[in-house]
């Protein structure tokens, strides 16, 4: 485990601690939630590392590069911007699925592009967006989301 997962977990550990302390009823009661939340996102992600140990075993490492690697450039980009703006996964399962695609060869820029998109802007909540907050409202804030994400991407992939 890394140094930088122990400190967060110490930090965690301590503040349920202090919570413990402070008011034991209501954090028992948060721990039966985070309880019941993680039993319900459970399925997801044991899909999700299945569909990467699926993509790991069919898909090549010179395959992933050439999708999703730095010669793919703005359209690789593009392509991972679209795939995150219209998937609905959790960003908690992402993340890992992004950390393996850099690790099997993907472009940091794509993977900002995914990951970006998949937080800012959801094609999967766009009705409910627009039935409360106005369709003009909610086209303009995932369109200019869409553009400020490939502008974040291709900044991340000069920088980085």
């Amino acid at each position: 485990m890394s140094v930088t997962a122990v400190i967060i977990n110490l930090i965690a550990a301590g503040a349920l601690g202090a919570a413990l302390l402070h008011n034991p009823s209501q954090a028992r009661e948060a721990i039966k939630r985070a309880w019941k939340m993680l039993l319900s996102l459970l399925p997801m992600i044991l899909v999700i590392i299945l569909l990467i140990g699926l993509l790991f075993g069919f898909v090549s490492q010179e395959q992933l590069e050439s999708f999703l690697g730095e010669q793919t450039g703005i359209l690789g980009v593009f392509a991972a911007a679209i795939a995150g703006a219209v998937l609905h996964i959790p960003a908690l399962l992402a993340f890992p699925l992004a950390a393996s695609l850099l690790e099997k060869g993907a472009a940091i820029s794509v993977i900002a592009g995914f990951i970006t998109t998949l937080t800012m802007i959801g094609m999967v909540t766009l009705p409910m967006e627009i039935q409360h907050m106005g369709k003009r409202f909610a086209l303009l804030r995932n369109g200019l989301s869409f553009l400020a994400a490939l502008g974040i991407s291709l900044a991340i992939g000069v920088i980085v």
